[in-house]
C-alpha cells in the first residue's frame, strides 16, 4: 500500500531546503512517496519529490490522500500547512527550524528520529480546537466566513487613528472603546499575538477563548478568559473615524469598514497534530521560553538531575 507524505518546508530559506534534502531519502527509505507544494518543478525533481497543487483545477491527489504532513519550518509554515489540512483529519508533525517554534513537535536535530517515529506510527494525535469567524459587511449580501488555529485579530487600518469597537458576548453588551486592536485568540495562540498583548497563556487543553484588547483607551479593558460555547462579537462602530481589517493567523486579510460585524465562535473543525512527546505542556513552557527553573526541586532532585545535598 503507497505510503504518501506532504512536506512543507519554506523554499526560500537554505536551512528549509537543507532539512528538505536531509529529510527526503529518509522519508523514501521508510516507504513513503514524498510530495510538496512548495517546490519549483526542477527543484522537486532534483530531490525527487512530486508535486502536489491542491488549488489547481483537474488535480489528482486530496489532502486526505495523505498519511501525514511534515512541516520543516516555523510557526509561520505550520500556520501555512494548517490552511492545506483545515477540514480534513490528516496529522501535522511539526520540525522547528524557526526562533521559538512553539507549534512545533520537534527540533531540527532530531529530525532522522522524527522521521523514524512518522514511519512506525509511533505518535499521538492531538485535536486543537480553532475559531469560526464569520463577518457580516454593509453593502455586501454575503458575509466572509474565515478560521484561525492561532487568533483572529480586528485591527484598525490606518495608524494614526483610533477604532471604536462595541464588544458583545452571548448576545449581549459588554463593553464599548476606541483601541488599536482586538484580539481573539485560542488556547493553541495564547502563546502568541494574544501573549505579546499582555494576556495570559491557556493550556491547550483548556477548552477556552482569549479576548485582548490592544492599547483600549477604556477602563475595563482587561484580557478575558471565554468558555468554549461563548459566542463573541465585535462591531466597528459607524461613529468609528476609521475601518478595520479583520487578520486571521496573521496570513489572511479582509476589510472591515465602519458598520460591519464581525462573530467569533469555536469551530466543530480541529487541526489535528501528532504528537512525538507525552511531556507536560509545563516543560513546553520552559524549554521554548527559556524559563529560569534551576532553583526547583522535585523528588528531591534539581531540574538537573542533580541530588541536592543541602
Amino acid at each position: 500500500m503507497t505510503r504518501n507524505v506532504l512536506v512543507v518546508t519554506h523554499p526560500g530559506r537554505p536551512e528549509a531546503l537543507q532539512a528538505l534534502r536531509n529529510a527526503v531519502p529518509a522519508l523514501v527509505e521508510h516507504g513513503f512517496d514524498v510530495y510538496s507544494a512548495d517546490l519549483s518543478g526542477s527543484t522537486a525533481r532534483e530531490l525527487g519529490i512530486r508535486l502536489y497543487a491542491p488549488y489547481q483545477q483537474g488535480t489528482q491527489m486530496k489532502i486526505s490522500d495523505f498519511e501525514a504532513v511534515m512541516v520543516l519550518g516555523g510557526d509561520g509554515t505550520i500556520l501555512r500547512a494548517a490552511e492545506l489540512i483545515f477540514g480534513s483529519h490528516v496529522p501535522l508533525l511539526g520540525i522547528n527550524l524557526g526562533h521559538v517554534g512553539f507549534l512545533a513537535e520537534s527540533e531540527k536535530e532530531d529530525l532522522d528520529l522524527a522521521v523514524a517515529r512518522l514511519a512506525g506510527r509511533d505518535y499521538a494525535t492531538e485535536e486543537r480546537r480553532v475559531l469560526q469567524v464569520t463577518v457580516h459587511r454593509p453593502g455586501f449580501a454575503q458575509p466572509v466566513i474565515d478560521w484561525a488555529l492561532n487568533e483572529a485579530t480586528v485591527e484598525k487600518a490606518e495608524p494614526a487613528r483610533m477604532l471604536e469597537v462595541s464588544i458583545s458576548v452571548d448576545g449581549r453588551p459588554l463593553s464599548t472603546f476606541g483601541c488599536d486592536a482586538v484580539i481573539l485568540a485560542t488556547a493553541t495562540g495564547s502563546t502568541a499575538h494574544a501573549f505579546s498583548a499582555g494576556g495570559p497563556i491557556v493550556w491547550p487543553d483548556v477548552a477556552a477563548k482569549v479576548l485582548v484588547p490592544v492599547a483600549a483607551h477604556a477602563l475595563f479593558a482587561r484580557p478575558l478568559v471565554l468558555g468554549p460555547s461563548a459566542d463573541c462579537t465585535i462591531d466597528v462602530l459607524t461613529e468609528s473615524g476609521v475601518g478595520g481589517v479583520l487578520v486571521t493567523d496573521g496570513r489572511r486579510q479582509t476589510d472591515i469598514p465602519q458598520g460591519s460585524r464581525v462573530i467569533i465562535k469555536t469551530s466543530d473543525t480541529p487541526i489535528v497534530f501528532a504528537r512525538l512527546s507525552s511531556a507536560p505542556f509545563a516543560d513546553r513552557l520552559v524549554s521554548k521560553f527559556r524559563l529560569p527553573v534551576e532553583g526547583w526541586r522535585g523528588n528531591g532532585n534539581t531540574m538537573r538531575g542533580e541530588t541536592d545535598d543541602a
